[in-house]
């Protein structure tokens, strides 16, 4: 009997007497985050990491990921918009990924299926413009002459 009443009294100071019950609020929402700070702390524990995992790391990684995330997504947008889309396809992503510097930096090694690559023409391979422009203005420039000279003449 004596244990029973314990238990009563200790859960009713936990809870702070009978009132009602409080509606859980995710540590996602506490933290203002889209991202899942619960799962993201699961998988650094199961993950074996470290034998000891802070309150504080899943909310910080939870936060850098949404942000990277969200940049990512961002610059895809933009991309597709330029290429007169509404859809984010995996090429919008590549673009937007290798074009921005730090983003670049950070995925140089990765592989995005389906990307495509960089539109790039290596400058040697152009046609040279000084030569074609030369030969332009040389052949103009020939018969002016030839017509000044009987002016003067």
């Amino acid at each position: 009997m004596d244990s029973g009443g314990k238990a009563k009294k200790g859960f009713a100071g936990r809870r702070g007497g009978a009132g009602p019950k409080k509606k859980p609020v995710s540590r996602s929402v506490k933290a203002g985050l889209q991202f899942p700070v619960g799962r993201i702390g699961r998988y650094l524990k199961n993950g074996r990491y470290s034998q000891r995992v802070g309150t504080g790391a899943p909310v910080y990684l939870a936060a850098v990921l949404e942000y990277l995330a969200a940049e990512v997504l961002e610059l895809a947008g933009n991309a597709a918009r330029d290429n007169k889309k509404n859809r984010i396809i995996p090429r919008h992503v590549l673009l937007a990924v290798r074009n921005d510097e730090e983003l670049g930096k950070l995925l140089a090694g990765v592989t995005i299926a389906h990307g495509g690559v960089l539109p790039n023409i290596n400058p040697v391979l152009l046609p040279k413009k000084s030569e074609r422009a030369g030969t332009a203005a040389k052949e103009p420039k020939s018969p002016s002459k030839g017509t000044k000279s009987p002016k003067k003449a």
